[in-house]
Order: structure tokens, then sequence, then C-alpha cells
């Protein structure tokens, strides 16, 4: 049995038009599903959070605008009708588009089922994109959800059965969901290795070269590729893939900014401190502060 809800809602004006922002239910690891907290917001152009973490499971869903969405090295341009997943202990950023900002609503949760739930879903760490507009179904569930906090008494129980009836329908429509996915063309699989062996080698001295040759491909097109699905070039991939790992190094108080250049392949920490600066905004010192 789920407790009493911990903190009263907060309400934001987005746009000018005022919506409720989020709300949230006390923690309870010990049962099969339970809800931390919902909401859904406008949000204004180039609005962003993270790169940071989360404790427990959150799903977006995107009901307009554009925006995009990083995890484990990879971005997703996402608009109306898709969503993602965040996955507790993962390192994620999402920003609204700067011209089509994006308006989403969300719920939060945890317990000893949540994964399995979310595996019948095809949802995971490893695919953290849905695909959701055959009707307004899941829309509907969210509105449910935030509009139940004017119970009183069977509010509890109302929230954690809407919770269930939304991943019910993911589960239900999953092989739906997989139907929207583009196949794999040859250009995402020379994409996909690339990737692979970024994350695999990026603490060592690795060129674009490197990477080019390991694919089979020549600089030129390996850019192009790039270029066309991530909206950067192989350097820069690079170079912020080994910034969001010095991120989570500069977690462990125990490494030095020394210790952290050189475990994301700077053997110059003076280097490292520029790069970083450019990418991140501030020196890797300020940003630890700053955590």
């Amino acid at each position: 049995m789920l407790g009493s809800i911990k903190n009263t809602l907060e309400i934001k004006c987005f746009k000018g038009v005022p919506m409720l922002e989020k709300f949230y239910i006390a923690q309870y690891n010990n049962t099969d599903l339970n809800m931390y907290r919902c909401g859904i917001e406008d949000c204004l152009p180039g609005h962003s959070w993270g790169p940071a973490i989360r404790d427990h499971y959150i799903i977006h869903y995107i009901i307009g605008g554009k925006g995009i969405f990083q995890a484990r090295g990879l971005t997703y341009h996402l608009e109306k009708g898709y969503g993602f997943l965040i996955c507790p202990n993962t390192i994620v950023y999402y920003a609204a588009d700067t011209k089509e900002p994006w308006s989403y609503t969300w719920v939060g949760f945890h317990g000893l089922k949540a994964e399995t739930y979310l595996n019948l879903a095809n949802l995971s760490i490893g695919n953290p994109i849905f695909r959701y507009d055959k009707d307004d179904f899941l829309l509907n569930c969210f509105k449910q959800m935030i509009n139940s906090m004017n119970l009183t008494k069977g509010r509890e129980a109302r929230l954690i059965g809407l919770l269930y009836t939304l991943l019910s329908q993911l589960i239900e429509c999953a092989d739906d969901n997989k139907s929207h996915k583009k196949k794999k063309n040859i250009k995402e699989e020379h994409l996909k290795k690339a990737v692979e062996y970024i994350a695999m080698n990026y603490s060592r001295e690795i060129s674009i070269g490197n990477i080019a040759t390991h694919v089979g491909l020549d600089r030129s097109y390996l850019y192009s590729i790039f270029k066309q699905y991530l909206s950067t070039s192989p350097q820069g991939f690079l170079i912020n893939f080994r910034m969001d790992k010095a991120c989570e190094l500069m977690l462990d108080p125990s490494l030095s900014i020394g210790d952290i250049a050189r475990s994301v392949g700077y053997e110059d920490p003076l280097l490292f401190s520029k790069v970083f600066k450019k990418i991140k905004g501030a020196s890797p010192r300020e940003y630890r502060r700053g955590r």
C-alpha cells in the first residue's frame, strides 16, 4: 500500500499559461510499482536539463514541438508523438528546440517490477525511445494522473492504477512501436560501429583516421554520416563523449583533475581543462565545485 503524498503541488507559469508542474509521492522500494511524481510542462526555447542522473525511472511523452534527448553517447531528435525513458543512475541530457520548443508530460516511478514492465514494453537503457501517435490514450492517462490530485481519499489508489494502465498500453503496443522504427540501413550500421568504437576506446589516444579505418570508410564519408544523423562531426562527437565521461568521473572525489584527464584520453591536463571549459562553459574545478 502506498504511503501519503510527500509534498504539495507547485504551480508554475510557462508562456503565460499556469500549469501543474509536479507533485511527489513517497518512495517505497518494497512494492511492485510506486509512483514518485508526474507533471506537464510547456518548455521555453532551449530549456534543458542535465547532464545529470535520476535515481528512478521517468517516462516523458511529447505532446507538441521538438527537442533532443541524449544518453550513452547518442542524440535523439524527437517531436510530437515520441517519448523517452530515463533510467536510474544514467547520465542524460535533454533540451527543447530553440525555435519549436516542445511540450511534454511525464511520470516518475520505481518498484520491484518496474524494469520488468518496461522490458515488456521494449523500453530499456539501450532502447529508451518509443513512438505512440495512434490515439490520445497515453495523453489521457497523464491528464487523469494530474487531475487525480484533486481526490482526497482515493488519490493514491487512483494514481497507481493509472500508472499500471499507462504501462499496460505501452506493453500492448510494443509490437506496433517496433513497426514505426525505420529499418536500419547501412549508414546507421556504420554509425553504430563508429560510436561503439569510440565508447570502447575514448580513453586511449585515438584519431578520426583510426575510427574510419575500423568502420571501413574514408574520413569524408564518415564525416557526412555523423553530420546527417547526429548533427556533429566525428571529432565533435568524440570530444563531447570524453567530456561527458569526465563529468561522470568528477563525482568521485578521490580522482584528481589530472587523473580524470588521463582517463578520458588527455595526457596533458592543461589541454584537457581548456577543452573542457570550451565544451562545458566552466573549468573542471569550477564544474566540480558546482556539482
